[in-house]
């Protein structure tokens, strides 16, 4: 069972910057892809940003320019930072990995990051 665990949501002004990360541990096959997905009440998750194995990445278009996702392979963790922070960028933030040949999905816990003055 894989476990992920996130770290480095709050509470930031617009125009912030703020840097999530999330360690993977527990798993016993290769994780092929890491990434962020976010969530308001009332709305579909959506799909922040991705990194596969080999550094080859994607962003939602909202955040193309602002955040950048990386992943330190030997630990198993990827990291978002996020800068220009806007009030619409408030939302849980959830860390998704695919594991495996059967590329299996797993979830964090999800943590808030809110975009306020």
């Amino acid at each position: 069972q894989v476990q992920l665990v996130e770290s480095g949501g709050g509470l930031v002004q617009p125009g912030g910057s703020l840097r999530l990360s999330c360690a993977a541990s527990g798993s016993r096959y290769l994780i092929f892809v890491m990434g962020w997905y976010r969530q308001v009440p009332g709305k579909q998750r959506e799909m922040v940003a991705n990194i596969a194995r080999g550094d080859r990445t994607n962003y939602g278009d909202s955040v193309k320019g602002r955040f950048t996702i990386s992943m330190d392979n030997a630990k198993n963790t990827v990291y978002l930072q996020m800068t220009s922070l806007k009030p619409e960028d408030t939302a849980v933030y959830y860390c998704n990995a695919i594991v495996g040949g059967q590329q299996t999905n797993y979830w964090g816990q999800g943590t808030q990051v809110t975009v306020s003055s």
